[in-house]
């Protein structure tokens, strides 16, 4: 019989999914683009993340955290979004695993609906999936485990 207290454990880490195999930097190297994204480890149920696209003579970034909802005990953890310095955007997780982890915002007609993240031994493959005019659409992003400020060669 579980006691009140590892109930209460065993529920919180339902919540809150340890993602701290998504930490580090990482570089997505395509023809006519580089994407560097890098994720701090997770500190108190709080992760960083930056992103950094360089193509076509232009950089766009991200600013990133995982986080609780809210601040009660209970809440679960969510992808906020911050491109380019817009208003953040809110994911909560719906689906996580040892190396894989869902996202989904309420919204339905906003793009992007999802964001995942997967972990293949040195490789992180992320994606953000949801309807653009009227068609779906998938982003994809495959990045490969760099040292920290590593370029793609030119």
């Amino acid at each position: 019989m579980l006691t009140p207290l590892l109930l209460a454990a065993a529920l919180h880490a339902d919540l809150r999914p340890d993602l701290g195999w998504m930490s580090g930097y990482w570089l997505s190297c395509e023809p006519g683009r580089e994407v560097s994204e890098t994720w701090t480890d997770p500190r108190l149920n709080l992760m960083l993340g930056t992103s950094l696209t360089v193509r076509g003579g232009r950089a766009g970034w991200e600013l990133s955290r995982i986080a609780p909802v809210d601040p009660t005990p209970a809440a679960p953890l969510a992808y906020f979004a911050h491109p380019e310095g817009q208003a953040a955007t809110l994911f909560p997780v719906i689906a996580s695993g040892p190396t894989r982890v869902v996202f989904e915002q309420a919204a339905d007609d906003d793009f992007p609906k999802r964001v995942v993240y997967e972990r293949e031994g040195d490789v992180l493959n992320a994606r953000i999936e949801g309807v653009m005019d009227g068609q779906e659409r998938i982003i994809r992003w495959r990045f490969q485990k760099a040292e920290l400020n590593a370029r793609c060669p030119s």
